[in-house]
C-alpha cells in the first residue's frame, strides 16, 4: 500500500517536470521565412551576409521572426527562376541577380553598364540602394524588395593573361549580365552568359577560357584553381558590376504583424546594403591575397590601357540609352543620375 501511494505521488509530479525535458514548442506569434539562393553555403554572401543579417532580424524581433536559408537552389528550379519564386511564394525571400533574366529589368541595367560603377563594394551597394529607392519601385513592383546592392568592381579571371585589348580577342568569357556581355563583345571577346554555379564545369570542359566575377565569388567555385590570371582595373569608374536584389513575396510581407514588418524594415534597405557592401570589400582583400599566395598572377591594367577599354565600350552605353528611350523611359536622365550617385558614394 505504501509503495502504491509512493508511485501515485511520483505520477502526480510528472506533469510538472516533463516540460523541462521536452523541446520548446513554437510560439503562436513566431514566423519563419524561407530564403532561397543559388550559391553554396560556403559562399561569402551566404556566410558573411545572409547568415549575419538573418541573425540580426531574429535578435531584433526577440526570436519571433526567423529566417531559414536554403542555398544551392535546394527548393528547386534554376537561378533565373529565383525572382519569380519570390513573386509566386515558392520562397518567401530570394537573393538573385536581375541580370539573370536579360531585358526584363531595363532600368536597373544602367547600373551595370561598363565603366559606370566604383571599385568599392560598399560604395556600390549604397549607391545601388539609393538609386533603387528613387527609380526602381515600378520595375520591382511584383515583389517587396528588402535590399539592392551591386558588388565591387568585377575582374577578368582567365586561363591566359589579359593585359591589353588584343589579349581578349576570341576569348570565351562568362558574363553575368546583358550589359557585361555587350561590353566584352565590344572589346573583342566571345561572351557566354551563364549563372555562376555553372562556371566551374564549363571551365573544366573547355567551354570557357575565363569568367568575369568579383573577388568574393572566386572561392565558392574554386576559380583560383581553374585559372591563374586575374585582371583588375585601376581607380574609378571600374569595368563592370552586377546588381543584386533580396526580394520578398509581397503577400508574405503584408501578412506579418505590424511590429515584425517594422523589425524587417529596420534591418533592410540602407542597413542591409551597408552590411553586404562592407563584406564585399573585406573579402576582396582577403581573396586577392589568398590568390596571390597560390602563385597566381594578379594584373592591373595600366591607366592608358584602361582608357582604351572605356572608349571601346562607349557604344554599349549609347545603345542602352537608345533602347531605353524606345521602351518609353528617360534613359538619358537615368544614366546621368546613376553616374552622379556612384560618384557621390565613391
Amino acid at each position: 500500500m505504501v509503495q502504491r501511494r509512493h508511485l501515485l505521488r511520483l505520477a502526480a509530479g510528472v506533469p510538472l517536470a516533463a516540460p523541462a525535458l521536452l523541446p520548446r514548442a513554437a510560439r503562436a506569434d513566431e514566423v519563419t521565412l524561407r530564403l532561397h539562393h543559388f550559391l553554396p553555403a560556403v559562399s561569402n554572401v551566404h556566410r558573411n551576409f545572409l547568415l549575419p543579417w538573418s541573425r540580426k532580424v531574429e535578435e531584433a524581433s526577440n526570436g519571433r521572426l526567423k529566417i531559414r536559408i536554403f542555398p544551392s537552389m535546394q527548393l528547386g528550379g534554376a537561378p533565373p527562376q529565383l525572382f519569380d519564386q519570390a513573386r509566386d511564394g515558392v520562397a518567401d525571400i530570394a537573393w538573385t541577380l536581375p541580370g539573370y533574366t536579360p531585358g526584363r529589368f531595363p532600368r536597373i541595367e544602367v547600373l551595370e553598364l561598363p565603366f559606370i560603377a566604383n571599385r568599392s563594394g560598399l560604395a556600390n551597394a549604397k549607391a545601388t540602394q539609393e538609386f533603387a529607392q528613387k527609380h526602381l519601385a515600378a520595375e520591382f513592383a511584383e515583389v517587396h524588395p528588402l535590399c539592392f546592392w551591386s558588388h565591387d568592381g568585377g575582374l577578368i579571371h582567365a586561363k591566359r593573361p589579359v593585359r591589353q585589348l588584343s589579349d581578349l580577342h576570341g576569348m570565351k568569357l562568362r558574363f553575368p549580365t546583358r550589359q557585361a556581355g555587350e561590353a566584352l563583345r565590344a572589346l573583342g571577346a566571345a561572351p557566354i552568359g551563364m549563372p555562376v554555379p555553372q562556371v566551374a564545369e564549363a571551365l573544366s570542359q573547355g567551354v570557357l577560357d575565363g569568367a568575369v566575377v568579383p573577388w568574393e565569388v572566386v572561392p565558392s567555385i574554386k576559380l583560383q584553381e581553374l585559372v591563374r590570371n586575374h585582371t583588375s582595373f585601376p581607380g574609378n569608374p571600374t569595368f563592370y558590376t552586377a546588381s543584386n536584389v533580396l526580394a520578398m513575396n509581397k503577400a508574405k510581407y503584408q501578412s506579418l504583424p505590424a511590429d515584425l514588418r517594422a523589425v524587417l524594415d529596420a534591418q533592410s534597405g540602407e542597413a542591409a546594403a551597408a552590411l553586404v557592401g562592407a563584406m564585399l570589400d573585406e573579402q576582396a582583400v582577403a581573396v586577392a591575397e589568398m590568390t596571390r599566395r597560390r602563385g597566381n598572377s594578379l594584373i592591373e591594367l595600366e591607366p592608358e590601357e584602361a582608357a582604351r577599354w572605356r572608349a571601346a565600350c562607349q557604344p554599349v552605353t549609347e545603345a542602352w540609352a537608345t533602347q531605353g528611350a524606345a521602351r518609353g523611359f528617360d534613359a538619358a536622365a537615368l544614366l546621368a543620375d546613376a553616374r552622379a550617385t556612384f560618384a557621390r558614394h565613391a
